[in-house]
């Protein structure tokens, strides 16, 4: 389907001719194919929230629907990645076009080329149902990728799976479910806006040991707990985040710089592959997700990078990891969101923030949780949100 742009402000563009798009649908704006995402519906007068520099755009350029809505990629290669909010790796970019991210460039988030050693842990015609773990891929030397039955399987039986080297694309398995046969790969699509399903939620009794004896002594937190950490600038929230992210006793760290300054995100980057993590000695990047969306990117790639992070931090839950995510800064993507509120003339609330930050910023925090997961065995895991 394709529409005219009609309207430019900043990163909200308005198109016509977008009569049968969906609320959160992924759109190309422009030549350059700008990403963007539909916020507003009315009629055929669709509202584009452009995660890229709307500069130059004009009306009367082709906006295109893909019909999708905005997706992460999930494959063994995403520890030691290094994302932008929309999940599109920054070294490749880089590699591409030089030292700033050109409009319209896309990159595959997951590495097409790249074979990862795939070992079965299930046999055939043996009966599986989603969220079970099929087989396992060594991502780095300290963790352990679990690729598992797609969750909207509700029961299955493997008809054949492959011991060997592959691509993330390759086939590893095929399941037979209610008569129609699924090829299984190493990669999965899952969208951003949508929490990945569980069994259910357990009380938070098992502690986080987060390292740090002021928190763990004044301010415990629960493994699947969240947590704040409130104060002015320069009070020392990142170099807080800093070191929840080194010394708590989570098996996986997503860190999200949510419109951070960017010296502080290239301290990130800079010293995290140095640091050896406590419990193994390995380069705690082997560990980590980095999500590096600067004050200076487009505004609403800034609002899509928490997202971003709670979904690939809810991957590794499944697998049956603890997760920590370390969100900095959120009040930075409360700005995003009451710019983005003042582009769509909406009511603005108390200090020009949208009506509805309250329950977006909790819908948020509601994604963490210890929970047990899905799968035919007892497995639990959990994603602890730490804002600040």
């Amino acid at each position: 389907m394709k529409g005219k742009i009609v309207n430019v402000a900043g990163p909200v563009v308005k198109a016509t001719g977008m009569k049968g798009a969906k609320m959160y649908d992924l759109v190309k704006v422009g030549e350059e194919e700008l990403i963007g995402e539909v916020i507003e519906l009315k009629e055929d007068r669709a509202t584009i929230q452009v995660y890229e520099d709307t500069t130059g755009l004009k009306p009367g350029e082709t906006v295109v629907n893909t019909g999708m809505p905005l997706a992460v990629e999930l494959a063994p290669g995403l520890l030691t990645s290094i994302y932008d909010g929309i999940q599109r790796p920054l070294p490749k970019i880089m590699e591409r076009s030089g030292e700033y991210i050109k409009r319209g460039i896309q990159v595959p988030a997951i590495d097409r080329k790249k074979k990862w050693k795939f070992t079965p842990v299930v046999k055939e015609k043996e009966k599986v149902r989603g969220g079970d773990v099929i087989g396992t891929v060594k991502e780095t030397p300290i963790i352990e990728h679990r690729i598992m039955v797609p969750p909207d399987i509700e029961e299955g039986v493997i008809k054949s799976i492959e011991k060997g080297s592959f691509t993330v694309e390759e086939t590893v398995a095929v399941i037979e479910s209610n008569g129609e046969t699924r090829e299984i790969c190493m990669l999965t699509r899952w969208p951003v806006r949508k929490q990945r399903p569980f069994v259910a939620k357990q009380p938070p009794t098992i502690p986080l040991i987060t390292g740090q004896r002021v928190f763990d002594t004044f301010f415990p937190m629960a493994k699947g707990g969240t947590g704040a950490i409130p104060g002015g600038f320069g009070t020392g929230k990142t170099v807080s985040q800093h070191q929840l992210a080194r010394w708590s006793d989570a098996d996986i760290v997503v860190y999200i710089g949510c419109g951070e300054r960017g010296n502080e995100m290239t301290e990130v980057l800079r010293d995290f592959p140095k640091l050896k993590d406590p419990k193994s000695g390995h380069p705690l990047m082997e560990r980590t997700i980095l999500i590096a969306n600067t004050s200076n990117m487009p505004v609403a790639a800034r609002e899509a990078s928490i997202y971003t992070g709670i979904t690939l931090a809810e991957y590794y839950r499944d697998m049956g990891y603890d997760v920590a995510l370390m969100a900095d800064s959120s009040s930075r993507w409360a700005e995003a969101l009451r710019e983005i509120s003042g582009r769509l003339e909406e009511m603005p609330g108390e200090e020009g923030y949208p009506a509805y930050l309250a329950s977006r910023l909790a819908a948020f925090y509601e994604r963490a949780g210890r929970v047990k997961v899905l799968g035919s065995t007892e497995k639990e895991g959990s994603v602890s949100i730490v804002g600040a």
